[in-house]
């Protein structure tokens, strides 16, 4: 029972993490064009990540049962395969983010689950569902597995984010060529509260979810074992029984509610770091600019969280910004801070992988 909980707990804990990250990164766009201050975007971002949140389940029930094959995982260590991999995502979290870095901790979340997938199975790499082809006929974003749900949108989004938003970008250079500047500063600042909300909610629908499927994991995985068949009835709801094959695994209003407010307060007591790096280092925004970026990374985030793809809002609304900077200029964009980024994104994988794999060794070590 004590290890359900340090889950539940330590899944909240990158949740936190991740508010750094990822919530920071859907508003740093309108606190970078100066359309709101920080605390009022926190504010926004907060409410319209918790609608989000309710909205579908889709990328939870991906993390629940689409990446891990939990019949190889030992019943009995389900909990401390979890919490390693959550503290190997953690802990890069907060490398990254102390350096100022936009990360993914969608994808160091995965990296770490599939790290201490191997190890748990002890080094059976079948623990990891990598590929689940789609049925014949089907389109390929209806397959499962590592390969469909993570790999290909990995590198699919942020093109998409990119793509949308340049052409966007450029589309309104084009219609609003004969348009004061003050106009357009004016009415694309009101419009830029639309765009943040829309990105706001987006990053909801897909972001606030990984944490619901880990913790809805680990219930699954505790009430298989019979750890809740002793609980008092005020503690019932924590049982969640694993679906009959073919039916989704339903996920449960206080664990979406819990998560979406945990990441709220992450964003609200860290998040400047990443704001400042994605609102001005990157690229020097005006409101026209950060609806055009925040359009065009939340129309991606949305599409990606209905078909279950657990993809990373840092790297799409960076790509969206990159995007809107090429649009306004090749040299626009300042080079050495992208060349951070992009290795950020290449190394998270991995890492957290090795570092997943690492702990669930030292634990059954001991």
């Amino acid at each position: 029972m004590l290890l359900v909980f340090t889950v539940i707990f330590v899944a909240l804990l990158f949740t936190y993490t991740n508010g750094f990250h990822d919530t920071a990164n859907a508003i740093a766009t309108v606190v970078g064009t100066k359309v709101l201050t920080p605390r009022q975007a926190i504010i926004l971002a907060t409410i319209t990540n918790l609608l989000g949140a309710m909205i579908g389940a889709a990328v939870a029930k991906t993390i629940a049962s689409g990446l891990v094959d939990s019949n190889l995982i030992p019943a009995d260590f389900a909990s401390p395969m979890l919490i390693c991999a959550l503290i190997a995502a953690i802990s890069w979290n907060l490398v990254t983010w102390y350096f100022g870095m936009p990360s993914s901790s969608s994808h160091a979340l995965v990296g770490g689950l599939v790290g201490a997938a191997i190890a748990a199975a002890h080094g059976n790499w079948s623990a990891v569902i990598w590929v689940k082809a789609p049925a014949v006929g089907a389109h390929w974003w209806t397959g499962g597995g590592i390969l469909y749900k993570v790999v290909i949108p990995m590198i699919i989004s942020p093109v998409l984010g990119f793509l949308i938003a340049f052409f966007l970008m450029g589309f309104l250079y084009v219609a609003l060529k004969q348009a004061r500047p003050v106009s357009v500063s004016r009415n694309f600042g009101k419009l830029q509260l639309v765009s943040s909300a829309y990105m706001g909610f987006s990053h909801g629908t897909n972001d606030a979810q990984k944490t619901m499927g880990i913790i809805a994991l680990a219930l699954v995985a505790a009430t298989k074992a019979g750890t809740f068949d002793q609980l008092p009835g005020w503690l019932a709801f924590l049982k969640t029984v694993e679906p009959s094959p073919g039916n989704p695994l339903v996920i449960a209003l206080w664990i979406k509610v819990l998560c979406a407010l945990t990441m709220a307060a992450g964003t609200a007591l860290g998040g400047w770091r990443i704001i400042r790096t994605l609102g001005h280092k990157l690229v020097k925004l005006q409101p026209v600019h950060g609806f055009a970026a925040e359009t065009a990374g939340a129309t991606v985030l949305l599409g990606t969280a209905m078909m279950g793809m657990p993809v990373s809002t840092t790297h799409v609304i960076t790509s969206s910004i990159m995007g809107v900077g090429t649009a306004k200029r090749w040299g626009a964009l300042k080079w050495p801070v992208v060349e951070r980024i992009i290795w950020a994104w290449i190394m998270t994988l991995p890492v957290t992988a090795i570092i997943a794999y690492a702990l669930v060794i030292v634990v059954q070590w001991f």
